[in-house]
């Protein structure tokens, strides 16, 4: 697990550079837009990126075979790029400059992150990549508190300094990673892997268990995205809280998903990802069905802080699962299946609920979101996946690793 903690260092540099610009990019907006909503849109660029370049980015690495590696080419080129267009993201001069330094930090960031993520099931064996992916999300974690809570010292003292900060991190991460992670050393089965002659493509790859999956990982997406959005102004406008005591409940979920990122990979090692996955979305089911009856803060702040746990279940064990479903030489095509059925429903939901809110009440945030959570539990369950046997693919795949 030594290589996972020291490829987590990647996911770290991410998390830090997203915290950051999702924090203050919103302050530079609002100098040149009074919209809101416009300013939403803007702030949401990335998630259109993800939609279409990061998935043709992690399919194309998987049939990118280079002395350096399959995806450490993507990070050689991507992360420098990333780490100059975010130092120089506070120091337009206008609103396109600014519109343009998002958009070209937007790229560069779309260009690594799918072979980034990808790097962990290339080095990792298929019966540890749930306890690898909860390390690596727990450094993500950290990272994006981290952020939050040097972000703003850095920030009061200038504006452009939590930026700059973000682009040394990225390029000490990128050091890291290039050091440490050696791909044809450190990748069992890449040989193998390296040497397949047909391409990988999405349709393919969309086999029964596959879709449903994807499914159940857009359904729980709309329903986690749609309420950390609208949470704030749930908060407030329904249960009369103050902006600072609804703001501050949010982070009691943040905080529980962060503690339990690796002993939720563990358990789903030890009992099974779909088992975890299915206990996962039905605890938030049930929490996000009990917090429209909830009036007492405390009592909120409980249920949050037990959401986050179930939370840390699903989210932690379905990247791995998303993998295992399909074959080892298809893993950037699966993690990009991945971003685009999650950047669809960031995308699609908080629109969607936020027109039934208008039209229903506030009300109605938490029961869609439990109703979302719902068919996700019906497309997991349907899911016929034996698990069990593909525990038994690491020792055929390393046998010829060095």
């Amino acid at each position: 697990m030594r290589k996972t903690w020291l490829l987590g260092f990647g996911f770290f540099s991410i998390s830090i550079t997203w915290a950051l610009y999702n924090a203050f990019v919103p302050y530079f907006l609002e100098r040149y837009i009074s919209s809101v909503a416009l300013i939403g849109f803007f702030m949401t660029i990335d998630n259109y990126f993800a939609l279409f370049l990061q998935p043709w980015i992690g399919s194309r690495s998987d049939r990118t075979h280079t002395r350096f590696g399959r995806r450490m080419p993507y990070l050689l080129i991507g992360m420098p790029l990333g780490a100059l267009f975010t130092a120089i993201i506070p120091f337009h001069n206008g609103l396109a400059t600014l519109l343009l330094f998002m958009v070209l930090m937007n790229l560069a960031m779309s260009l690594y992150r799918s072979p980034t993520v990808s790097l962990m099931p290339d080095i990792t064996e298929e019966r540890r990549r749930t306890r690898a992916n909860g390390i690596i999300n727990f450094m993500g974690g950290v990272g994006s508190i981290l952020a939050f809570g040097a972000g703003s010292i850095l920030y009061n003292a200038h504006p452009s300094l939590p930026f700059i900060a973000a682009a040394v991190v990225t390029l000490a991460s990128l050091l890291i990673l290039t050091v440490f992670i050696k791909e044809r050393r450190d990748a069992p089965g890449y040989q193998a892997q390296t040497e397949a002659k047909s391409a990988v493509s999405f349709k393919k790859q969309l086999n029964r268990t596959t879709a449903l999956l994807l499914a159940a990982i857009f359904f729980w997406f709309v329903a986690y995205q749609g309420v950390e959005t609208l949470f704030t102004l749930y908060g407030k406008n329904e249960m009369g809280l103050t902006e600072s005591q609804a703001s501050f409940s949010l982070t009691f979920f943040s905080l529980a998903f962060v503690l339990f990122a690796i002993p939720s990979g563990w358990l789903g090692s030890r009992f099974g990802k779909k088992r975890v996955i299915s206990i996962g979305v039905l605890g938030l089911l049930i929490v996000f069905s009990l917090v429209p009856l909830i009036e007492s803060l405390l009592v909120l702040r409980i249920l949050l802080t037990v959401g986050g746990l179930f939370w840390a279940c699903i989210n932690i064990n379905s990247y791995p699962f998303v993998v295992s479903t399909g074959s080892e030489d298809s893993i950037g095509t699966r993690t990009g299946m991945y971003y685009l059925v999650s950047s669809l429903a960031a995308i699609s939901s908080p629109p969607l609920l936020g027109k039934l809110i208008d039209g229903m009440g506030y009300s109605i945030l938490f029961y869609c979101a439990a109703g979302s959570m719902l068919l996700a539990l019906i497309c997991v369950l349907m899911i016929r996946h034996p698990e069990s046997s593909s525990h038994n693919k690491p020792q055929a795949a390393s046998a010829g690793a060095p």
